[in-house]
């Protein structure tokens, strides 16, 4: 090498005097190359070593990666798959009751089909009855026929009438003998249709009352406010009685505070005054300031409050029976039944009642639920209006909702005539009377003792079997219908009427009753004979 760098380098830098000789140079450059080859080798090979040990720890990484990923995979895929489980089992329950549901559905179904194959057959035999007995009235028909024709033959060849004469007098003749026939045929039918009738409308007001599940609703007239300590009541009382006073006057309710520890009776026949008194005095309690004029100020709070509360009263009202489309004016008359009591039955319940009955029983016969919903909430709306309606509360309430025409006329006729004082025009009428009274009538339904009932049932046949004439006089349906029975001979159908309306006369005049009372006057004529 250093002999082609001779060759190489110009012949007068061959030596140079700073350094010497050119060889030495070479000699010593020898060990620089050979250092920096392997500084170089060495290099390269920590470099491989270094690029290694990266990739190896990139592919370490890239397979922790992967593991990591494949564990969230599989615990994704089992969320998954828990999930799927869950649904499936929830599917699978909600499968079954379906299943269960319709099973029974279709046993009802399969027990109402047969009773109507029993009904069915019934009416065939019924049918088959009547057919006989008609086939035997055609034939008893035809037999007379031949009699008739047979006594015209003989009377025309005995007798110098005339051929009209002798067909009018077999005529009476024929009428006479079938009248009693036919007379008793026709009793014999319509006691049997008046049987399946009676019969029929048993099952619809049995199977309607079963589905709904009343319990009796009395309201007191007395409300009970606790107190925090008996310090309260000297301040209720206040100096000489002053704020007491001041407190009745202006609730209209009366206080009364005895020797029961830490409360207060506030009573009043009024559920709308006692419910605002109860609110004004347990504002009263909390704040501590008693004295005239934060009582008025309380009153005045609570009366506004209790005028908001009617209107979620109504709401609620209509939530409970899925009804919509309501004038906000009518909603709030709603809501002030709450506070309405008849013969101690809040009026609010007793409505709500009468929709879901008025509701069971058009879904019975087959009449449209929600009209009689409507029917049956809004039937006695009238009994918290003012003196701006005129009329009974029946007539005055549906005055009220034909102003805002949200109601089908059904509904307001209805509603007007369930104390038939108006004439019915549709099914519902009738329909929400019976309503009325199961939900009045019903066993604890309205307080009323039992000495005061049986006085006032004694009370109506003692007025009926007063009037000249009456054989006998009975009170019915819990006193609310009397039927008295005459004597014909005595008593005409003119007379029979006049009758009806004293009576009537009388019991306004001299009973308290709740609701209205029927009276119902039977006169009848009865000739019985006996064949020996």
């Amino acid at each position: 090498m250093a002999t082609q760098l001779a060759r190489i380098l110009p012949h007068n830098h061959r030596r140079m005097p700073f350094l010497g000789d050119t060889s030495n140079f070479y000699f010593m450059t020898y060990p620089v190359l050979a250092g920096a080859l392997v500084l170089a080798v060495f290099a390269a090979f920590y470099f491989w070593r270094r690029i290694r040990a990266l990739r190896s720890e990139a592919e370490e990484r890239v397979a922790l990666a992967r593991r990591e990923a494949k564990v969230s995979v599989d615990a994704e895929r089992s969320r998954i798959q828990l999930d799927y489980e869950k649904k499936r089992l929830e599917l699978e329950r909600e499968f079954s009751d379906r299943r269960s549901q319709l099973e029974q559905k279709e046993d009802e179904a399969l027990s109402a089909l047969l009773n109507t194959e029993r009904e069915r057959d019934a009416l065939e035999k019924k049918r088959e009855s009547y057919g006989k007995e008609l086939e035997a009235v055609e034939a008893r028909e035809s037999e007379l026929r031949g009699l008739t024709r047979d006594y015209r033959r003989r009377l025309e060849s005995i007798s110098t009438l005339s051929t009209e004469a002798i067909h009018e007098a077999l005529r009476r003749e024929v009428r006479n003998e079938c009248a009693e026939e036919l007379r008793e045929l026709r009793a014999e039918i319509l006691s049997e249709s008046e049987k399946e009738i009676e019969e029929n409308a048993k099952r619809t007001l049995l199977a309607s009352m079963q589905r709904l599940a009343s319990r009796p609703l009395h309201d007191i007239t007395a409300t009970i406010v606790s107190l925090p300590s008996d310090d309260m009541k000297g301040r209720i009382i206040g100096r000489e009685g002053r704020n007491i006073k001041s407190f009745e006057s202006v609730t209209g309710t009366t206080l009364l505070i005895d020797e029961t520890p830490d409360s207060v009776l506030i009573s009043s026949f009024d559920p709308v005054r006692r419910e605002v008194a109860r609110i004004a005095l347990e504002a009263l309690v909390k704040d501590g300031r008693i004295h005239p004029a934060s009582i008025e100020e309380a009153v005045r709070a609570a009366e506004d409050e209790v005028k908001q509360s009617v209107i979620h009263i109504g709401e609620d009202a209509l939530r409970r029976l899925r009804l919509t489309r309501v004038p906000p004016e009518v909603l709030g008359a709603v809501g002030k039944l709450r506070y309405r009591l008849s013969n101690n039955q809040n009026s609010l319940d007793h409505s709500i009642e009468v929709a879901n009955l008025s509701a069971l029983i058009a879904s019975e016969l087959g009449l449209d639920t929600e009209l009689a919903k409507r029917a049956g909430l809004f039937h006695d709306i009238g009994k918290v209006l003012n003196e701006e309606y005129t009329g009974s509360h029946a007539v005055a309430g549906a005055n009220f909702l034909k102003r805002f025409g949200s109601e089908d006329p059904r509904v307001l006729n209805a509603i007007a005539a369930h104390h038939e004082e108006v004439q019915p025009e549709s099914p519902y009428a009738p329909l929400l009377i019976v309503a009325d009274s199961l939900s009045a009538l019903r066993p604890g339904a309205r307080a009323e003792s039992i000495d005061s009932y049986i006085q006032r049932v004694r009370n109506l046949e003692d007025i009926a079997r007063s009037f000249a004439g009456v054989n006998d006089a009975y009170a019915i349906q819990a006193g609310r219908e009397i039927r008295v029975i005459v004597s014909p001979a005595e008593v005409n159908d003119t007379e029979a009427r006049q009758l009806a309306r004293d009576i009537r006369r009388r019991i306004e005049e001299e009973l308290q009753y709740p609701g209205t009372i029927r009276v119902t006057v039977i006169r009848e004529s009865r000739v019985q004979e006996t064949a020996r």
